[in-house]
């Protein structure tokens, strides 16, 4: 398989601030963790605070989700997509880098997953000319780049993309997925996760025959980006990720962090990862839907 560039590194992006072409995006969501669960708010107020210069702020909690889905951080249809993405400056002749300020709010630095959240929508819809920056805006302030509290803008621009609908996977596809050996489900939940040993979910357990990378794994620590070539083989070829001959669809709580996974393969040339967009959040809130627990 050919090897795909996605991710961008903190000099690059410094010595391309100024490129009129860049469209640069904080798709920043602030996740916090506790004993009470998990809360979830958008990442605009961060934002204002401090950005890196020339960045404008990607609302995907309330402007690019469906707000009117039972779930949240359901993918909005491709129109509303289009219009968001097209008032934020997106469109022909022009290339998208995507950043965010990490996955958990006080947690050990993880993947950018809201950044390949947003990598993800924009494929989804048709839009190829995008990248994520390793590290994200934790790894520019650790480098003493500069930042900014001005707000950014570009023109507005016409969105022209067209939706790939073969990469967004529904229940009804899971379903039929669990029995079909020309299928990989990956889970990119933690070990404990999937085992069932944590109480995160309305119930516990995997999808029966998902297999778990858990993408917390997937992160290089040195560059905060994928890993090498070498390190992705380990983890992916083990669950037939990288046979061709199969589909592959990840899921994960939300369908954020199965994104991370979905980038990761798409840097080794598969193109067309499906994510489960419901993913356990759904999944685990149907009594009639089947979960395993253990390996």
């Amino acid at each position: 398989m050919n090897s795909k560039h996605v991710m961008i590194d903190t000099d690059w992006l410094e010595a391309h601030l100024n490129d009129p072409k860049l469209r640069l995006l904080d798709a920043t969501v602030i996740m916090k963790q506790d004993e009470n669960g998990v809360d979830i708010s958008s990442g605009k107020e961060e934002y204002d605070k401090e950005h890196i210069p020339g960045a404008v702020f990607t609302d995907l909690l309330h402007e690019l989700s469906d707000t009117k889905a039972p779930l949240p951080l359901t993918a909005s249809s491709h129109e509303e997509f289009a219009q968001t993405i097209s008032d934020l400056g997106v469109g022909e002749g022009t290339y998208v880098v995507v950043y965010d300020r990490g996955a958990v709010v006080g947690a050990p630095f993880s993947a950018s997953d809201w950044a390949s959240r947003l990598w993800w929508q924009l494929r989804l819809e048709g839009f190829d000319e995008v990248y994520v920056l390793a590290g994200g805006l934790p790894k520019w302030k650790e480098e003493g780049r500069p930042l900014t509290d001005e707000q950014g803008s570009y023109p507005k621009a016409t969105f022209t993309g067209q939706r790939r609908p073969e990469l967004l996977a529904s229940k009804e596809d899971i379903k039929n997925a669990m029995s079909d050996t020309s299928t990989v489900i990956i889970n990119c939940l933690s070990p404990a996760e999937f085992k069932g040993e944590t109480d995160a979910y309305p119930r516990n357990g995997h999808i029966p025959n998902s297999k778990n990378v858990f993408f917390g794994d997937v992160t290089d620590p040195e560059t905060k980006g994928v890993p090498d070539k070498e390190k992705l083989h380990e983890l992916f070829d083990p669950v037939g990720a990288l046979d061709t001959s199969k589909k592959v669809i990840t899921y994960c709580g939300g369908g954020i962090a199965a994104t991370w996974n979905a980038l990761a393969l798409f840097t080794l040339g598969r193109e067309d990862v499906a994510i489960y967009d419901g993913s356990m959040v759904e999944w685990s809130s149907d009594e009639s839907l089947p979960l395993e627990v253990g390996e």
